[in-house]
């Protein structure tokens, strides 16, 4: 029995109004501007580098979105897309792209929950 475009057409809306109940992602930066606390850097449960940013009843895992980091004046660190943590040479990095990053943030920034939301990709209730 073939499905009618109206049958279809029911089952869509259905899907629709349930979605946003199931799974409701936030930006950062609109969780901060909501007063969200932003904690300390952490692995989430798939092992991706992230914050949890909680406002005393709601949490939010928020992935992040840097690639590298400075450490100091000699070393940086590289993320790799299965959540491990490099050392890289600072100074190499830095003559190859013409001198320092302005807008690469410090790890020390990132380990305290100090962040810019540029360093922040998107944001998922904790269950």
């Amino acid at each position: 029995m073939p499905i009618s475009f109206k049958h279809l057409a029911v089952a869509a809306a259905v899907g629709f109004a349930v979605l946003p109940g199931i799974a409701h992602a936030e930006t950062y930066s609109a969780l901060a501007k909501q007063g969200y606390a932003t904690g300390k850097l952490t692995r989430g449960k798939s092992g991706a580098w992230g914050w949890v940013v909680a406002n005393g009843e709601k949490k939010f895992f928020c992935r992040m979105k840097v690639a590298s980091a400075y450490v100091n004046k000699k070393e940086m660190v590289s993320f790799t897309a299965s959540g491990q943590m490099l050392k890289t040479n600072r100074a190499t990095y830095d003559a190859t792209i013409g001198g320092p990053d302005p807008n690469k943030p410090y790890l020390k920034d990132l380990q305290a929950g100090r962040v810019k939301a540029a360093d922040v990709g998107g944001c998922a209730p904790l269950r």
